[in-house]
């Protein structure tokens, strides 16, 4: 009877493991190529109760010419209304993240920028000038929510705030203002001055070759800044699909839906008739947007969980309210690491 118990006992013990074991082939999993989102797909993933992760992401983004609604427009288009018009906006962004998990279940997130953009300006008399700003954005920190993670699938949920420590007063020198410096319109300024809401939900599949995923994404602001205005909310939708090429690296598409509000009030030291991004009018819009890229996952050694990713990706569809410049291009690259 001894003996009886004890295999009966040691054969529980194995069934148990061996479900244990089934059950988590089953889950999602990090440990792969595809494991992460493409780049710039932020949010996109959880860690497990004790893990760390820290990124750096460098985002470059283009903007030439103009559109005025869903059609292209010209600079003369905007000069008919306006005494002056940017003609190319170039941006590039440093972001710092770092990411800790306390639970299974819950994963901590927070993330820094520095950000460096200019502006060319073309004026109703054919002189032109260029503006330029820099420095650090606002900081995002957030709480994210695993919902379930089995079949292969997951989902989680976001909640975050962002911290308005980026500056709305940013100041050059142009032609109407020499020597002195004036106050740049909204598109040249660092940070939002506003608390804002982060919220997003994800969901993620993988099969053995292939992985998917989507990403509901709304950034909601509330209240005025300083200077007497608030960005406009912004409505994201995030798909995207990747191959598995190898054990180590991925190819992915992603395709992404998003509507922004136009700017709510208005910066009682900017002229909205000067020039067309100091009209709250020409501000927000609804935009299509395809990306293409790859990651590179560390599967072993010295160096396991290191990941390169990179995506680049183009407007399919741009409606802007009023007259804007075109986004032409965006560019992301990054590296995380998780131990």
């Amino acid at each position: 009877m001894k003996h009886l118990i004890s295999a009966i006992f040691m054969l529980a013990t194995l069934l148990f493991y061996a479900q244990e074991t089934a059950t988590d082939l089953q889950k999602w999993s990090a440990g792969r190529p595809d494991g992460h989102a493409p780049i710039p797909v932020m949010g996109d993933h959880m860690h497990g109760k004790g893990e760390w992760m820290f990124s750096y992401r460098y985002m470059y983004m283009n903007m030439e010419d103009l559109k005025q609604g869903s059609d292209d427009a010209s600079f003369d288009d905007a000069l008919e209304n306006y005494m002056v018009t940017p003609t190319e906006m170039p941006m590039n962004m440093h972001m710092v993240g770092a990411m800790f998990a306390p639970t299974d279940k819950i994963t901590i997130m927070t993330m820094f920028n520095y950000l460096s953009m200019e502006m060319d300006h073309i004026t109703r008399m054919g002189g032109t000038f260029i503006t330029e700003a820099s420095g650090f954005g606002d900081i995002q920190i957030s709480g994210l929510y695993r919902f379930f993670n089995k079949k292969k699938q997951t989902m989680h949920g976001q909640i975050g705030i962002s911290i308005p420590t980026g500056s709305i007063t940013e100041s050059d020198v142009t032609p109407a203002s020499a020597p002195n410096e004036t106050e740049l319109p909204y598109p040249m300024q660092i940070g939002s001055g506003t608390f804002d809401a982060n919220l997003a939900v994800t969901y993620l599949g993988q099969a053995d070759k292939i992985s998917w995923g989507g990403q509901l994404r709304a950034i909601l602001r509330f209240g005025e800044n300083d200077r007497e205005f608030r960005y406009g909310n912004r409505q994201s939708l995030n798909g995207w699909f990747a191959l598995k090429a190898t054990d180590w690296l991925s190819f992915s598409t992603r395709l992404e839906a998003l509507v922004i509000g136009e700017i709510d009030g208005a910066d009682p030291n900017l002229n909205p008739m000067m020039v067309i991004t100091a009209d709250t009018a020409n501000s927000g819009g609804n935009f299509l947007n395809g990306g293409l890229g790859f990651n590179i996952y560390v599967p072993k050694g010295a160096l396991k969980n290191l990941r390169f990713g990179f995506e680049l990706v183009s407007p399919l569809y741009q409606d802007v309210n009023g007259i804007q410049l075109r986004t032409r291009e965006t560019l992301t690259l990054g590296t995380q690491y998780a131990f």
